[in-house]
């Protein structure tokens, strides 16, 4: 089967984050670039707690971030990042913000369902909150049939993929290598480190911290928070430094980078 060219002609990089940021495109400019290019990458976050030291906005900061280094590297449009996510079970904890699975499944659906109006066939979500991996997946497969069922040309061609920066190969390696099994399961200082790289105000926060609690069940917020009263599970984002944020953010970008090329140049 022949490929489609849209899909298998990648657009030149882009030289800096502004030009693939779709927020600041006018609608002519995006037409333009549908053109050329089916594909677009959504930032997937959330607002939740991070321990006593870690950012709340750590998941969008970090899969924006991200996204607009793939986006950057590979002349890939990005839409603005979905900071709000699944995160129920952090709502024991003062700042979260949190959607139902419910919520959450509507607006991606709705997104998806907006951009494949305009010929968007290639929708590839960078996700920083391992809370949204069922909900987004779901979302998906509702997504396929919408379009089906309305008719939109682009419904036959249409693909959407989940990519989990910190579940990247690379990325999971070296924070294995950086920390052992002081990474943990939330507030890492893999992830906790990415922030600090991108916001150099975060490091006053930093601070050491008594022995966490282990990775255990989860069962509401409540017993969350008896579980993990300080809001960490297993982790010492204390071991975190900017410099590491810098090389994670480095691994993250390039082999989703990798992934992304070859999601665009697949067949429909």
């Amino acid at each position: 089967m022949t490929q489609p060219e849209a899909l298998t002609t990648l657009p030149r990089p882009a030289s800096t984050t502004e030009a693939i940021r779709l927020q600041l495109r006018s609608w002519p400019e995006v037409e333009t670039y549908l053109q050329d290019c089916k594909g677009v990458i959504v930032p997937l976050g959330s607002t939740e707690q991070h321990g006593p030291t870690g950012a709340i906005g750590t998941d969008a900061l970090t899969a924006e971030a991200v996204a607009l280094e793939v986006g950057r590297r590979c002349g890939v449009l990005v839409t603005p990042a979905q900071a709000f996510g699944m995160a129920e079970h952090h709502l024991g904890f003062a700042g979260t913000v949190s959607l139902q699975p419910s919520t959450l499944l509507a607006v991606l659906h709705d997104v998806v369902l907006s951009l494949a109006r305009h010929g968007f066939e290639r929708i590839f979500v960078i996700n920083g909150h391992g809370g949204n991996i069922a909900t987004a997946k779901a979302a998906f497969a509702q997504a396929h049939a919408s379009a089906a069922a309305r008719g939109l040309p682009q419904a036959e061609r249409l693909r959407c993929r989940l990519a989990n920066w910190f579940m990247a190969p690379p990325v999971m390696q070296k924070a294995r290598e950086l920390y052992g099994e002081r990474e943990g399961h939330h507030a890492t200082p893999s992830e906790i480190a990415l922030t600090l790289h991108l916001e150099p105000s975060l490091v006053a926060k930093q601070r050491p911290l008594p022995t966490p609690a282990p990775a255990g069940p989860i069962h509401g917020p409540e017993d969350f928070r008896r579980r993990h009263p300080d809001g960490r599970m297993g982790s010492d984002p204390y071991l975190a430094s900017a410099t590491d944020g810098a090389l994670f953010l480095d691994l993250a970008a390039t082999a989703l980078s990798s992934d992304l090329e070859r999601f665009l140049a697949e067949e429909a």
